[in-house]
């Protein structure tokens, strides 16, 4: 009984040390597994590399926004006349790859962008542009007309639809608008976006674009126009390349 109970006591023992150290030795090798440093030793004298990162973000605002417009001009509802007006904005912007300037104009429940502020009248009408792009020269009609152009003091800047050459409007490497009515890019107020501003490069200190509203209304014009202050209410909004 004593010789049984000694050997079954190291057989016992001698277990307990082996998965002691089958233990341990697992447990040493899943330390050096996840920190190779420690098992690699150090890194060395050097010098080593390394990287710091920031990302700068692209941005463009408007420097200075564009002021309502009072056009210039006398305008009898009979016998007609011309009026005009501008309205200058400058865009500021670090993005490298420019930005884009669109107009839009209020939908305001009517056909025509102006409404008499009194009565209501829509009897100025949208100008009628060539396929729903500027046309060159102004064209006349039997109606009273609200149209509009762009240039910019960068002419790459101003959105190639109006750049002419001379004879149409929309051409790439075009000029701008001239100095007569009839060899300006008009177009039509319209309530969905349109660009006017494409500018391919940063604007660090500012680039400034200038929009020219004209209403003309001929002699006898149907329909009539009443006497009345009449409004178009536009939108510019700014989207970076």
């Amino acid at each position: 009984m004593n010789r049984f109970s000694v050997e079954h006591y190291s057989k016992s023992a001698f277990f307990a040390v082996v998965s002691s150290a089958v233990i341990v030795a697992l447990l040493f090798g899943a330390f050096f597994f996840t920190e190779p440093s420690i098992s690699h030793g150090q890194a060395g004298p050097g010098p080593f590399d390394f990287t710091i990162q920031q990302e700068i973000i692209g941005e463009a605002s408007f420097l200075v926004a564009p002021n309502d417009v009072t056009t210039t001009g006398s305008i009898n509802g009979l016998t007609g006349g011309n009026a005009s007006g501008t309205t200058d904005f400058s865009i500021i912007s670090n993005n490298a790859t420019g930005y884009v300037v669109r107009i839009s104009f209020e939908n305001n429940g009517t056909a025509n962008t102006m409404v008499g502020d009194a009565s209501l009248s829509e009897s100025i009408l949208d100008y009628a542009a060539s396929s729903s792009e500027p046309g060159y020269g102004y064209v006349d009609r039997a109606s009273a007309q609200f149209a509009y152009t762009v240039t910019s003091l960068t002419p790459t800047d101003t959105d190639q639809s109006f750049l002419n050459n001379t004879g149409l409007c929309n051409q790439s490497g075009g000029s701008q608008n001239g100095t007569t009515k009839n060899t300006k890019c008009w177009m039509e107020p319209t309530t969905t976006s349109f660009d006017i501003v494409d500018r391919g490069t940063s604007a660090p200190s500012g680039a400034t674009s200038t929009i020219e509203f004209d209403i003309t209304v001929p002699s006898g014009a149907t329909p009539t126009p009443e006497a009345d202050t009449y409004t178009a209410t536009a939108t510019l909004t700014l989207l970076t390349q």
